[in-house]
């Protein structure tokens, strides 16, 4: 048996296989059957119509084709009518798989999945140029510089989109709430992503955790965040636009909040591919109030988490329904240079619903955007005013004004530790998941 490392990411689930897995009879003899015992009689049939049709197009197609790259195109065409995430990588993009999941690369910094067809950003990742950039989760991508993404495979819009740090690339969006197609210009670099940031809520005794994607020290970094923070009233635990990654990460997590119980399914035709993922009391650190926030960039590995702690009743789900991938990929590697990517199973949460192509549905579903309180905004903008007002004399005075650096310094070590009110005002969502704690305590302390 083949160690693996089960990886959710990129818009899809995979297993990187530690050693090469080759097919054979006895492999295919293993596999399960498909709807009921195929005879022998049909197999030959089926594969004697195969056979012919590769023949009549190697000596009647147009263009003269190869009989390697006529079958490496059925292979692919197999591959990518069983569903959007199985696909076979040729000697090209099987090298660069191993380039992403072992080295350094230059990219974007957003994940990306096939959405009905076509190809949309999952979500854009904290800090990277792409999320400086502007690009936002559920934009559809319409072109890859001058190439059209319509029935382009997953790889190929990946290996287009990965290139030299410092160079760049234009993506033509279309974008909900968008008359025309927009272009976005990205300037490629390392992608380099911190996974775990932590602050007060200020004010409150409420820690806000946010997690953008399930490397593997997330689990000992949430813990780590929750430890040192005493006599916490609630946690705010931020999934949004978060791809997923490492599936023990997120059984990990979720057994922070859980004592007991299943905390997701893995269900496949083959017997080696149905586990199943408990919680322990020995590893649970935090009991109190709990809000999750997830939207449509929250995806697989978040799914998990978001979708598992609603099942046990463990925490409040805030936000808009999560992007629905729930299926597992195996890397098969067919020889040293050539590899299938395929489907093997599905996850399910403890109360047995799938995450594919469904989503997780928030218990409470708040759209992005602003608080709307009138009162606020007119006191903010008369902060600005009078900020606006002191520049200007300052300018007119020709003085340094040290009371001033000192204040804005001040200003922006404040906001490093805490979740500011400027910040709740600007989040809705946010400002939704601290009021669900503060009722959560409420209604804890009655009981």
């Amino acid at each position: 048996m083949q160690k693996s490392i089960k990886y959710l990411s990129m818009g899809f689930a995979s297993t990187i296989l530690a050693t090469s897995l080759l097919f054979s009879p006895s492999l295919l003899a293993k596999a399960s059957p498909a709807k009921g015992e195929e005879s022998a009689k049909e197999k030959l049939e089926a594969l004697a119509k195969f056979t012919k049709v590769i023949s009549l197009v190697e000596k009647y197609y147009v263009d003269e084709e190869n009989i390697t790259d006529i079958i490496d195109k059925a292979i692919s065409g197999l591959l990518t009518n069983l569903d959007a995430h199985s696909s076979f990588l040729n000697k090209k993009s099987y090298k660069e798989l191993q380039i992403q999941t072992e080295g350094e690369f230059g990219g974007l910094g957003i994940t990306v999945g096939i959405r009905d067809g076509a190809l949309t950003v999952i979500a854009p990742i904290e800090d990277t140029p792409a999320y400086k950039a502007g690009l936002k989760a559920g934009d559809i991508i319409l072109k890859i510089d001058d190439k059209s993404t319509l029935n382009m495979t997953l790889d190929e819009a990946v290996s287009l989109m990965r290139g030299k740090p410092g160079t760049d690339i234009v993506l033509t969006i279309i974008r909900k709430g968008e008359t025309k197609p927009l272009t976005v210009k990205i300037t490629r670099d390392i992608i380099k992503v911190k996974s775990v940031y932590s602050k007060m809520v200020e004010g409150t005794n409420i820690l806000y955790l946010r997690v953008t994607n399930f490397d593997k020290k997330v689990e000992r970094d949430v813990r780590k965040a929750i430890k040192a923070h005493k006599n916490i009233e609630g946690i705010i635990l931020d999934l949004r636009n978060n791809p997923g990654g490492l599936l023990s990460q997120a059984v990990g997590v979720v057994d922070l909040f859980v004592d007991k119980g299943v905390i997701v399914s893995q269900k496949g035709r083959a017997a080696g591919e149905n586990e199943v993922y408990r919680a322990s009391s020995i590893n649970t650190v935090f009991r109190g109030p709990l809000v999750v926030l997830v939207n449509e960039g929250s995806a697989s590995a978040s799914e998990i988490v978001s979708g598992s702690l609603q099942d046990h009743k463990r925490a409040i789900v805030v936000g808009q329904k999560t992007f629905g991938k729930g299926s597992v990929q195996v890397i098969m590697p067919l020889n040293k240079d050539e590899a299938l990517r395929l489907t093997i199973a599905k996850y399910y949460l403890p109360s047995g619903r799938t995450i594919q192509a469904v989503g997780v549905t928030p218990d409470i579903e708040v759209y992005p955007g602003k608080v709307p309180h009138e009162e606020d905004k007119l006191a903010i903008k008369e902060s600005e005013l009078k900020k606006h007002l002191k520049n200007e004399l300052e300018k007119i005075e020709k003085k340094k004004n040290k009371k001033k650096k000192k204040e804005e310094m001040d200003e922006k070590n404040r906001k490093k530790k805490f979740i500011t009110k400027e910040d709740i005002m600007n989040d809705l969502q946010l400002k939704t998941a601290i009021d669900t704690i503060k009722v959560l305590k409420i209604t804890t302390s009655k009981k």
